[in-house]
């Protein structure tokens, strides 16, 4: 067994308002034995220390946790090894979650973390741009989430088409979101979005985090998202 994370996970999410009982701190325990198990075998992250992954994946994850309530329906684009979207699901158990990634493997360690973890979410093996053309997809969603997927210009494309009216996308980014977000005001208009404000806060330890939040005001055109090659050769 790794180091034990229960108290110091509850330590730190307190310190910024946020309660995790004694049966939430020991699915987290699981999340990461089973993520630095996993590790071994596959690219999932590059933090294994066990209370970096406390501060930098899960603590990083449920500062997201004030905008949501339960029975909020939530896609997690890019999902990579469940960060936000997991940590979210397992403070509330009630959010309707989904996981989208183009990467079969990641999503066959995510359905062993649900089922160890009793969690239920959807999962979905699509390309976002993908993702983004499908009915069940498509407008359906009251929130969505990405990290460290790519710039926010992109990013939209990728994620903005998920939104159904009045929905929202938090966009986790890094300390000096400035720049990303004025080289995404077009994309964020063609797409029938606005920016809705910019959160910052700092991680224990220090390092500063923002989250970008950009809300559904008018109805997705038809020609959105492209195809992904377009998006990356010519953002909007």
């Amino acid at each position: 067994m790794s180091e034990d994370i229960r108290q110091y996970l509850q330590e730190c999410a307190a310190s910024y308002g946020i309660a995790v009982s004694d049966g939430q701190a020991e699915q987290f325990q699981w999340y990461m034995e089973l993520l630095i198990e996993w590790n071994q075998k596959m690219n999932l992250t590059a933090i294994t220390e066990p209370k970096a992954v406390v501060v930098k994946h899960f603590l990083d994850s449920i500062l997201l946790l004030p905008e949501l309530e339960q029975g909020d329906t939530l896609i997690d684009v890019g999902t990579g090894a469940g960060f936000p979207g997991v940590p979210l699901k397992i403070l509330r158990p009630g959010l309707h979650l989904t996981l989208l990634d183009s990467l079969n493997k990641r999503l066959i360690f995510l359905r062993e973390v649900l089922d160890r973890l009793g969690l239920d979410a959807q999962i979905v093996h699509a390309r976002a741009e993908e993702g983004g053309r499908q009915a069940g997809l498509r407008t359906k969603f009251a929130f969505a989430t990405a990290r460290a997927v790519a710039p926010l210009n992109l990013l939209c494309e990728y994620c903005l088409p998920f939104l159904q009216m009045g929905g929202v996308f938090l966009a986790m980014k890094g300390p000096e979101p400035d720049a990303e977000v004025e080289a995404a005001k077009r994309a964020i208009s063609l797409l029938g979005c606005r920016l809705d404000g910019v959160k910052r806060f700092t991680l224990p330890g220090g390092d500063a985090r923002s989250v970008v939040r950009i809300r559904r005001e008018k109805p997705l055109a038809g020609a959105y998202p492209r195809h992904g090659a377009k998006i990356s050769k010519s953002p909007l």
